[in-house]
């Protein structure tokens, strides 16, 4: 069908919030074509580990960013949620970090009375196991021998179709499932509209561009590369820290704004003076571009920091964000100073 024809891509059935059970392993694989995927989207062999399991829906994934081929693209999904907490442990993927939530068809779903969110085919005879787990490798490269993995990430162009600014079904949805309330999702629309405009305004005549052209929230490292590196912090997992302000982080970017090849999001912004305590280090992750492993120094995440996608439309993705310790800063933390067993 064609892609602006409502009926190939019908509404979602699930609202953030709704109480959902992940179907058994067997029903699961009974949804997969050949390769292991349902309309593209390859099961991950991390999300079996939650079958049978009741979960609330976090949001739906009726959109995503697509973090393959750039900035401020948005792709439309169907029959598919994020669920509270279930993100991918990397066990199967070589001890990926990202960390990434997981997509889950509806097909993969029911409620919590038993009845299937999304009927499939009866008499289906389920994928064999060991399919789906060699799925998770797309081969090797010929002249390193380097490993090339699969994974959600990496097939997502494959399992989404574009969706452009101005197809409002999307802003409709956000609202309706309670993805995004209706003041935020209208913001999103128009910071969308405004950073399409300077994407074209870059061919135009300078008198017709306004700050050349720029994004917004505008921002551009004010550094000199090669960037200095400075001491390191040694941040450990638990540990209380704050986000340095936006004037002091500008000078740890150079004009592209990465730093050591690292690039700081506008997502990151609004977490400015932001305290929290530090997740994890992360020392490797899927390239989803790729589908190589990159090797990380200098990384850490924030507990119940993630991406809001307040400058993508509100993609509910809500993937870890990557912080230099240069962008952080160590502080007081209170509750170690309370006698143990207080």
């Amino acid at each position: 069908m064609p892609d602006n024809d409502p009926s190939a891509h019908p509404a979602p059935v699930l609202d953030t919030g709704d109480i959902v059970r992940v179907r058994s392993v067997e029903e699961i694989l009974a949804t997969l074509d050949p390769s292991g995927t349902l309309d593209s989207l390859p099961l991950m062999p991390e999300a079996l580990k939650y079958a049978g399991q009741e979960l609330r829906v976090y949001k739906s994934a009726h959109k995503t960013c697509d973090t393959i081929n750039g900035r401020g693209t948005t792709r439309r999904m169907d029959r598919a949620v994020h669920l509270t907490g279930a993100r991918c442990d990397g066990s199967a993927h070589d001890g990926c970090q990202a960390g990434c939530m997981l997509f889950w068809k509806e097909e993969w779903l029911e409620r919590v009375d038993g009845t299937p969110v999304r009927e499939t085919p009866e008499g289906a005879i389920p994928l064999p196991l060991e399919v789906v787990q060699a799925g998770t490798r797309a081969g090797a490269d010929e002249e390193s021998g380097e490993t090339i993995f699969r994974c959600q990430a990496t097939e997502l162009v494959r399992a989404t179709t574009y969706l452009p600014v101005h197809d409002t079904r999307q802003y409709v949805n956000d609202v309706r499932t309670g993805n995004v309330p209706l003041r935020k999702s209208a913001q999103g629309l128009l910071i969308s509209v405004f950073n399409n405009y300077q994407k074209i305004s870059r061919r135009l005549p300078s008198r017709l561009r306004i700050r050349d052209g720029s994004f917004y929230p505008f921002y551009r490292g004010t550094g000199t590369p090669p960037l200095p590196r400075p001491d390191p912090l040694d941040l450990k997992p638990g540990e209380l820290v704050e986000v340095k302000d936006k004037a002091e982080i500008m000078p740890t970017l150079g004009p592209n704004n990465r730093n050591r090849g690292l690039w700081f999001d506008a997502e990151m912004l609004p977490y400015a003076g932001r305290r929290g305590r530090v997740l994890a280090r992360i020392e490797k992750i899927i390239n989803e571009s790729t589908g190589r492993m990159l090797k990380l120094k200098d990384c850490v995440v924030i507990e119940d920091i993630t991406c809001a996608g307040q400058f993508n439309r509100y993609c509910p993705r809500s993937d870890y964000i990557y912080w230099r310790e240069a962008w952080l800063r160590r502080v007081d933390d209170p509750s170690a100073d309370e006698a143990p067993g207080m």
